[in-house]
């Protein structure tokens, strides 16, 4: 997913009135603001606008949205800044994706992708990279999965297809796999061209993917 670059993103802070860890997170913002490094702040204390955490489907705070990134929680200074640095970049949201599957925050990826359907492409990208951590694979999986239960999968299937061609046998397993969720006529061709793989865990997968597509379509 290609985006614009920015030369100092916005950010929205969320706070209530009794929060121990909300004051920190403000002043490292408001610094930053000072610095340069974020272009423009806004602070809402959700206890007088609660309507603005249920848009945002925020249930704790500190809630911080520097550019596309939501962090909730207590985030020290240089982490924030490190987030702001990488909202100015292209390639910042497959971090993000990794940051918040190590701590299990599988929901705020969630919100990303609903907001942003084609950051999808991003999570696909984890699976494409034999480098990434079993345990965030594993992550990955599960938004999949969830994302199939909420019919938000279509966009990711164009980067399953082309993972099926790759050339390490487990990607083109996970990727016939994932296309089996989609439950799309248009995963058909990819996984049918895995039928005849040179790897037969591929082959078992592509034809009991193949087979739960045309049961499903």
């Amino acid at each position: 997913m290609k985006r614009p670059t920015q030369s100092s993103p916005h950010a929205l802070l969320l706070i209530t009135t009794n929060c121990a860890h909300c004051p920190p997170v403000l002043d490292a913002l408001s610094r930053m603001v000072k610095d340069g490094i974020i272009g423009h702040l806004e602070v809402i204390n959700v206890a007088s606008h609660p309507e603005k955490a249920r848009s945002l489907e925020v249930t704790s705070a500190p809630w911080t949205r520097i550019g596309q990134f939501e962090l909730t929680g207590r985030y020290s200074e240089q982490e924030l800044r490190d987030w702001a640095d990488l909202a100015t970049t292209n390639t910042g949201l497959g971090s993000y994706f990794i940051h918040m599957l190590e701590n299990r925050s599988l929901d705020q990826i969630i919100n990303i992708i609903k907001k942003h359907p084609d950051s999808l492409e991003d999570l696909m990208q984890l699976l494409e990279d034999m480098e990434t951590p079993m345990a965030v694979r594993i992550g990955v999986g599960a938004a999949i999965e969830e994302l199939q239960e909420l019919r938000l999968l279509a966009p990711a299937i164009p980067k399953l297809v082309e993972l099926t061609m790759s050339d390490q046998p487990q990607i083109r397993a996970d990727a016939c796999h994932y296309l089996g969720l989609t439950g799309s006529a248009d995963a058909l061709p990819a996984v049918q061209s895995l039928l005849l793989d040179e790897d037969h865990e591929v082959q078992e997968i592509a034809a009991e993917t193949f087979a739960i597509l045309n049961n499903n379509i």
